[in-house]
């Protein structure tokens, strides 16, 4: 093992011990959910044809936003009472996705198992470039760059441990 493999192992190891509480020792969060994740969008429809068309979120909402006139925001039912939102910024003329500190990995949405399935052949069918992982994650990019993951996992499981 490599001495930076095993620093970064030690660290982690660190951290547990310092603030990872079992399962019935953690307090209750203080939130009751993810309300909904905002993105950027380029082009209002193509997000529209994409994540509706595609990948089976219904658009539930199309407003302007409050921040920004002419802007929208717009946001799409990704089920159990969770929303991806979308905000569009005509005019401001910001560049391409990129991952920087503090910024957007990837976006991890759970579906079943059969739904997952006929989700990974409807992102071939639509020519959209992806990979899967473990038979149960498949990642691709939404037409602006936003790294997306499909993954059968229930919520609160990955890869088979729990996490929450």
């Amino acid at each position: 093992m490599s001495t930076n493999v095993a620093v970064h192992d030690a660290e982690r190891d660190r951290i547990r011990r310092t603030h990872l509480k079992p399962a019935g020792e953690r307090p209750a969060s203080t939130a009751r959910g993810l309300h909904h994740t905002a993105l950027v969008s380029s082009d209002v429809e193509r997000t529209v044809r994409f994540y509706q068309d595609v990948l089976g979120f219904p658009l539930t909402e199309l407003i302007e936003n409050r921040d920004y006139p002419g802007s929208s925001h717009f946001f799409f039912d990704i089920g159990n009472g969770n929303l991806l939102a979308f905000f569009d910024f005509p005019g401001l003329d910001l560049g391409p996705y990129a991952e920087v500190l503090g910024g957007l990995h990837h976006v991890a949405i759970s579906v079943e198992q059969d739904r997952w399935d006929a989700l990974v052949a409807r992102l071939t069918e639509a020519g959209v470039e992806h990979e899967v992982h473990s038979g149960v994650s498949v990642y691709f990019r939404d037409p602006d760059g936003a790294r997306i993951e499909l993954i059968a996992d229930p919520l609160g499981e990955m890869y088979g441990e729990q996490v929450l």
